[in-house]
This record gives structure tokens, C-alpha cells and sequence, in this order.
């Protein structure tokens, strides 16, 4: 099967319809809540609940499924996750910070979906249909365990039916929406045995309300700044065996389930920070083409590069960054939706998306001078969002790495 880079007509539909939402929803609210860290607009998110039906990610990380009594069809165009990346970009061309603060299943869904039996999948995430607003999140990240999530300390312990969690966690996106503002849950990535390294890595679903869990911390951050990011303590946290996804036996120290588990959950979310960057980058090269068009200065397209001037030469790279970026992305996406292994085109994806619009939203704020620089625009604030795509969910660094690693064919212990 070819892989088809022009977009349905139904996608092209909710292209267009989030377009409109994101200009006329977000943008005029996106400062406010910029500069009113911590805020959010409750109004709107309750909208978005009950519109949407569990936010934009409600989606992300599944396989259509196949409704009951239909005969497979091999020309069907399979576009679940590639239309929720298109949606992606748009919303966060509105505003990354309000669309990070969205309810619904987030990271934490999305681990669900690449670990859970049939049974915890029902159970989890249907809590995310209702009309209250309902946020899930993941914990992976450690104070020692950063890029390196094998190193993972927060331990499990069986204890009759119940696992006993201690440990810390941090860099939690939306996890005080989840478990203080919301009936959610957070998935805590820790191990049953530290000797198994990561043949002992199991993810946990932690509800709200569970004791012995704590936030700990609200982080203050450069940009994204509506949507929330906290640390969580687990000291003696009883979590129902049940709530273990996946296999919960350690077989032996060479069959690293758990921890493919996570790398699966990223292979679906990684394009999908990757649409996020592109929808920010899209603002700030269309708001420098608009300013430039209104001022009279026209982009010469087509003409020899020697005859280009040097703004030219920019405007023509941001262009075709941001374009190269989007088409690793849908590949990505396509690939998920056609049930092909994508972890090489996921790390692609990202390493190219957030490096590509960290580079052009800051040399649309050069171009732009000291409006660029100024609150007058949301330039400055498009710049600061951006530098979260390129570090997130697998830093650029890490995803060159991974990426160095499937081409040539080394292991990790060959190439670190």
C-alpha cells in the first residue's frame, strides 16, 4: 500500500472547521492565559468536553476498529490518528498553552491503549465520554531518570491484592488536573524488580483520589504556560493489583514487555507533539508572511537562489522546514493507522518537528525586530511554546540518537 499524502475530504472538513474554532476561540483569549499562569478558562474547557467528547486526543494512539458484521476492505482508508494530528496542528495553531490544558486522556490514555487488556481499556477510559471534563496523565519521569527511563527508582511491591508505590515523579503533564481537578488518573511507569532492569518496568494506573499519592509541586514554565505541569510523591500508595496494565509477571532479564509498553505509547504520541510544533510554527511563519505582505514585501518564489536576498533565503527555509516536518509526520501517523511499526519515522518526526520550529519561530521573532520581541504580538509568546516540542516526550538529542541507531543497525550498547 502507497502511502497517500492528499488529505480526505472528511479531513479536509475538520481541518477547516478547527481552523475556525482555533481563530476564533483561542487567539483572543491566548494572552490572558499566558500571562495569568496556572488559569484556565473553565467555560471553555467545559465546551471542549462537551463537544468533542473527551477532548482532541479522545483518539490518538488506537486502531479504527471494525464495525460488527463488516467484511474487511482492502482499499478502505484507515485515518484515525492521521486526522487527529491535522486536528492537532490546528488547535495549537490557536494556541498551545489553552490546547495542552484540554481535558482528555492525554499521555495517560494513550498508555492505556498500548498496554491495557480489553477489560482495563473499557474501564479507564470511558470516564472520559461524560460531560464533566476529565484530564489523564502519565508519570515517567524521575529526577535520575530522564532520557534514560530504564533508570526508573519508584518501586512496586505486591502486597495480597494491592501494589504498595513509593517513589517520585516529575515533569507531570496535567497532573493536577487529573487527580485534584478531575475524576482522572495517572499512569506511573515503576518497577517490581530494579535486578531485571527493564524486564521490571510495569505501568500502574493511580487514580484520583488514591492515598498515600501527593502533588508536590507546580512547576513555573517558560511557555505552555495554561496547562499544568507538577511533581507527585507516592509514599505506601495501595493500588489494586487490577490496575497494573499489561502482564505483570517478570519473565527474565532479556524480555523487556514493560518497557516496549512505553516505547509503544511514545511511537503513537511522538508524531502527535510533532503536529503540536507544526501548528505553532504555522502561526508564527503565517503571521511573518501577513506583516511582510502588508508592508510590501514580496517573496520572490521560483527565481535562482542567487538572485534571492537573505530574507528570502529565510522566509524560502522556514517554508520548507515546516513542510518536511509535516510530511514526516503524516507518514508517521499513516503508518499507526495502517498498523505498521513506526519507531524510526516517530523519532524522525519529532527530532525534525521540534528542532525545525524552534529555529523558525525565533527567526520570525529576528525578522520581526522589536514588535517580534514585544507583547504587541503573540510572536514572542509562539517562541517560547516552542522550545517544549523539542524537548518533551524524548529530547531532540534522544530522538537523533534512536534514529542513528535503526539506520545503521546498532543496539543500544553499541551507540549511546
Amino acid at each position: 500500500m502507497m502511502i497517500d499524502f492528499e488529505l480526505s475530504p472528511r479531513i479536509k472538513g475538520t481541518k477547516n472547521m478547527i481552523h475556525m474554532f482555533a481563530e476564533s476561540a483561542l487567539r483572543p483569549i491566548a494572552r490572558e492565559y499566558d500571562t495569568n499562569e496556572h488559569k484556565k478558562p473553565q467555560d471553555l474547557l467545559k465546551m471542549v468536553q462537551k463537544v468533542m467528547g473527551g477532548g482532541i486526543s479522545g483518539a490518538f494512539g488506537t486502531e479504527e476498529k471494525k464495525k460488527e458484521g463488516e467484511e474487511p476492505k482492502e482499499k478502505k482508508r484507515r485515518e484515525t490518528n492521521l486526522a487527529g494530528g491535522v486536528t492537532v496542528e490546528e488547535i495549537f495553531w490557536g494556541d498551545a498553552g489553552l490546547a495542552l490544558s484540554f481535558p482528555g486522556p492525554g499521555l495517560g490514555g494513550a498508555a492505556v491503549q498500548a498496554s491495557g487488556t480489553p477489560e482495563q481499556k473499557e474501564k479507564f477510559l470511558a470516564r472520559f465520554a461524560g460531560e464533566e471534563p476529565v484530564w489523564g496523565a502519565m508519570a515517567i519521569t524521575e529526577a535520575e531518570a530522564g532520557s534514560d527511563t530504564a533508570n526508573i527508582r519508584t518501586t512496586a511491591v505486591l502486597d495480597g491484592d494491592e501494589y504498595i508505590l513509593n517513589g517520585e515523579k516529575i515533569f507531570v503533564t496535567s497532573g493536577k488536573s487529573a487527580l485534584v481537578e478531575s475524576q482522572g488518573f495517572v499512569v506511573v511507569w515503576a518497577t517490581l524488580d530494579r535486578k531485571a532492569g527493564r524486564a521490571g518496568i510495569k505501568p500502574f494506573v493511580v487514580e484520583h483520589g488514591t492515598p498515600g499519592m501527593e502533588v508536590t509541586k507546580i512547576e513555573d514554565k517558560l511557555g505552555i504556560r495554561c496547562s499544568d505541569t507538577v511533581s507527585l510523591a507516592f509514599m505506601d500508595c495501595r493500588v489494586p493489583k487490577e490496575n497494573l496494565l499489561g502482564n505483570p509477571e517478570v519473565v527474565d532479564k532479556s524480555k523487556t514487555e514493560g518497557f516496549k509498553k512505553v516505547m509503544a505509547t511514545f511511537d503513537a504520541t511522538r508524531p502527535l507533539v510533532a503536529a503540536m510544533a507544526i501548528g505553532v510554527g504555522s502561526a508564527a511563519l503565517d503571521l511573518l508572511k501577513k506583516t511582510l505582505a502588508e508592508e510590501g514585501v514580496e517573496i520572490r518564489y521560483g527565481i535562482s537562489p542567487c538572485r534571492m536576498t537573505a530574507l528570502e533565503r529565510d522566509i524560502m527555509k522556514m517554508d520548507a522546514d515546516l513542510k518536511a516536518a509535516r510530511l514526516l509526520t503524516w507518514r508517521a501517523l499513516w503508518m499507526l493507522d495502517n498498523g505498521q511499526r513506526n519507531d524510526l519515522q516517530s523519532s524522525m518526526a519529532k527530532a525534525k518537528a521540534g528542532s525545525a520550529v524552534t529555529w523558525i519561530t525565533q527567526k520570525a521573532v529576528e525578522i520581526m525586530g522589536p514588535l517580534g520581541y514585544s507583547q504587541d504580538l503573540l510572536l514572542e509568546k509562539w517562541m517560547r511554546d516552542s522550545k517544549i516540542n523539542d524537548i518533551f516526550e524524548g529530547t531532540g538529542q534522544i530522538q537523533l540518537l534512536v534514529t542513528a541507531r535503526r539506520l545503521l543497525g546498532f543496539s543500544r550498547e553499541q551507540l549511546k
